[in-house]
């Protein structure tokens, strides 16, 4: 998954950036509530952190804006302030979810979880394909009964093929999904990661699950892949 942190604590935003990249996120940085804005607007994200005192634009102005252009990604709120009246003026300007500074960041990862969960593409705590199974938040992946160990990138590529299973997904879309907006590598990159995925789901359980549509992109097949 992709989420924004914007937040202009440079270190408290480097401490999120590491830890959810740990989780097998994709992460991007803003400084700033304008870079935040345009950023938010322009690239696809399943989930925006957004602090509220921000310089340029606050986090209040950047969630009502991006309300008012459309753009319903997830928003949690991070703000220094406390108090009943911060949260509602949060949340009335569209945010999803509030947290209050200093906070756990194993309480910031539940939060990101539940609202991604809630986002207007459904997306269920376990994903399943046949006999495979997958749970993103435990980073856990079973075929039948049997447990795969997959890397935190193994298993963000393979949960973005379980949640459109059945349907092609684009290179492009895989990596939007599963590397920074920064990233400059090569595209083939996602090839790769299909292969490893396939020397553990796929070859151990002679199966063909993981499929390579040419010149379109790739699909998990919705079924038992056998």
């Amino acid at each position: 998954m992709r989420v924004l942190i914007v937040e202009d604590e440079a270190k408290l935003a480097a401490y999120l950036r590491r830890g959810l990249v740990r989780e097998g996120y994709a992460v991007d940085l803003a400084g700033d509530g304008e870079q935040g804005l345009w950023m938010a607007t322009n690239n696809p994200y399943d989930a925006v952190v957004l602090d509220i005192m921000l310089p340029k634009l606050n986090g209040y102005r950047v969630c009502a804006e991006l309300r008012t252009r459309g753009v319903w990604t997830p928003i949690l709120m991070l703000t220094a302030k406390s108090g009943e009246l911060d949260e509602a003026e949060a949340l009335d300007t569209g945010a999803d979810d509030f947290l209050a500074k200093p906070f756990s960041f194993v309480v910031l990862l539940a939060r990101l979880r539940a609202l991604t969960r809630r986002s207007a593409a459904e997306r269920p705590a376990i994903l399943e394909a046949g006999e495979l199974r997958l749970d993103p938040a435990a980073h856990r992946c079973f075929v039948g009964d049997e447990e795969v160990a997959l890397t935190p990138t193994e298993l963000c590529v393979l949960a973005t093929l379980m949640r459109r299973a059945g349907d092609v997904v684009s290179k492009r879309e895989i990596l939007e999904s599963c590397w920074d907006w920064a990233f400059e590598g090569d595209p083939n990159i996602v090839e790769v990661y299909i292969r490893h995925l396939r020397t553990k789901v796929d070859l151990p359980f002679e199966a063909t699950r993981l499929q390579t549509v040419r010149g379109a992109g790739y699909r998990v097949d919705a079924g038992d892949g056998g």
